[in-house]
């Protein structure tokens, strides 16, 4: 359980998390979800969790988590971010983030044509 990060992370039982038919929510080192049986529900309460307990987004993970933040639970502050501060300057929503983000709307838009 040591190895586990303090923020809120999924723990998939079996050999991957497409094959797996169960999953489990560790949070500070403790599993506070143990029967969750499907990886969009995994998803959906790790996202939660970060939000409901305010714990920010880890910097090595903080546009992965943006991006399921903005794109796919449609959460999107104008300003201000969850992931970790750092030293350095960072702008208010990482440009990788917003340039996929607009990549996909024109994908789909250009669809619809």
């Amino acid at each position: 359980m040591e190895a586990l990060p303090v923020t809120p992370c999924i723990i998939v039982y079996g050999s991957s998390c497409y094959a797996s038919r169960l999953f489990m929510l560790s949070v500070d080192h403790k599993v506070v979800n143990d029967h969750i049986t499907d990886f969009i529900s995994a998803i959906c309460l790790m996202l939660g969790s970060y939000y409901c307990l305010n714990i920010h987004y880890p910097v090595k993970l903080g546009s992965t988590l943006e991006f399921l933040q903005r794109c796919f639970f449609n959460i999107n502050p104008e300003k201000g971010t969850k992931v970790e501060k750092t030293e350095k300057k960072t702008l208010h929503v990482n440009p990788r983030v917003l340039s996929l983000i607009a990549e996909l709307s024109d994908h789909e838009w250009q669809e619809t044509i």
